[in-house]
């Protein structure tokens, strides 16, 4: 996934700010069936929180990285334990239309 410009994120943050956390992390981190879980959900909504559950803000800065890899997304930003990834669906892109333009 390139990676996005200002302006592409902040369209997205603007559209994530209602969105609800769809996964959470469990007290064994980013397990594979989280890692499918993510998938699936990124697959469909395109636009997804999570909740990374870890001590300091590096460990959960590298998990949003580590997630970011595995599943070929953008991250579009983290606030606290919340991240914000983002993944093109080449069948639905809600979004396309407004990060070209932006």
């Amino acid at each position: 996934m390139k990676s996005l410009t200002s302006p592409q994120r902040q369209v997205l943050r603007a559209a994530a700010h209602h969105l609800n956390v769809v996964l959470q992390t469990g007290a064994r981190g980013l397990t594979p069936e989280f890692t499918a879980e993510a998938e699936q959900a990124l697959a469909h909504h395109e636009l997804v929180k999570f909740k990374l559950v870890a001590s300091d803000a590096a460990d959960r800065k590298a998990m949003a990285e580590q997630l970011c890899e595995a599943l070929g997304a953008a991250h579009v930003q983290q606030i606290g334990h919340v991240a914000v990834l983002y993944r093109e669906n080449k069948d639905r892109a809600r979004f396309r239309e407004q990060l070209r333009r932006a």
